[in-house]
């Protein structure tokens, strides 16, 4: 379908050790419309980050096939899935994976290096992003100033500069305290509710999911379940002053 910007059909994955070989994905199919909220839950080895990465473009499936934005990921070269995760997806994980002695304008800054955006552009795009994310007062502090949830911050702020598409948060409030987790899920969700962008969460926190308007089950690398969220959140619901 048009509105559909992810299409995923019987997407599997294995990894190889000699003559051993493990599945870690087993045969997965759903789509994601364009801008719906989905959270991807499961235990630990359910397959989950599995499915983040090949989401993400960051690997590719043993078999199966994956469409985005209509079409079909196996036909880009590498040149063109670096250049699609950087001007489409924006990546938020849990160990903010900021850089270190680094102000928050640089490390906001980082995805338009590898951008084709003018360089006279990047302080204007990384301050309104900075801005997005309410964190203006320490757009020179170095990183190693902020608080947990202030690095998550920066790291969502480093995800929107390019104006992403996609957002995928890799359990985003994992390494945060439950006022600082609460703020940053009030964040991403004010992304996807005022912005458009489509949100894609790993989590394993059913508070943290029930942002989502869709929750995907996994077991074993196999869909459990997927079906709507009745009472969701809404960013007004979390933010903590």
């Amino acid at each position: 379908m048009l509105n559909n910007i992810i299409e995923v059909k019987n997407l599997k994955k294995a990894y190889h050790d000699g003559l051993e070989a493990t599945v870690a994905l087993d045969g997965v199919s759903f789509d994601i419309r364009k801008g719906e909220f989905v959270a991807i839950m499961g235990p630990s080895g359910s397959g989950k980050s599995t499915l983040l990465h090949l989401l993400g473009l960051l690997d590719i499936s043993t078999s199966g096939s994956y469409h985005f934005e209509g079409k079909n990921v196996v036909t880009f070269s590498g040149n063109e899935l670096a250049d699609l995760r950087n001007k489409k997806l924006g990546f938020v994980f849990q160990s903010f994976n900021l850089l270190a002695r680094t102000s928050v304008l640089e490390n906001v800054k980082l995805p338009l290096v590898y951008s084709d955006v003018p360089e006279g552009q990047w302080d204007e795009l990384a301050i309104r992003a900075v801005e997005a994310v309410g964190l203006s007062h320490r757009l020179n502090h170095d990183q190693s100033e902020l608080s947990g949830g202030e690095r998550q911050r920066v790291a969502i702020a480093r995800a929107l500069v390019t104006n992403p598409e996609v957002i995928f948060a890799d359990e985003p409030t994992g390494n945060l305290d439950s006022k600082s987790g609460k703020n940053v899920m009030s964040i991403i969700q004010d992304l996807n509710e005022r912005q458009g962008k489509t949100v894609i969460l790993i989590t394993h926190e059913t508070s943290t999911a029930d942002h989502a308007e869709r929750i995907i089950r996994l077991i074993d690398g196999t869909i459990e379940s997927d079906t709507k969220v009745k009472n969701r959140l809404t960013a007004a619901d979390e933010y903590v002053k």
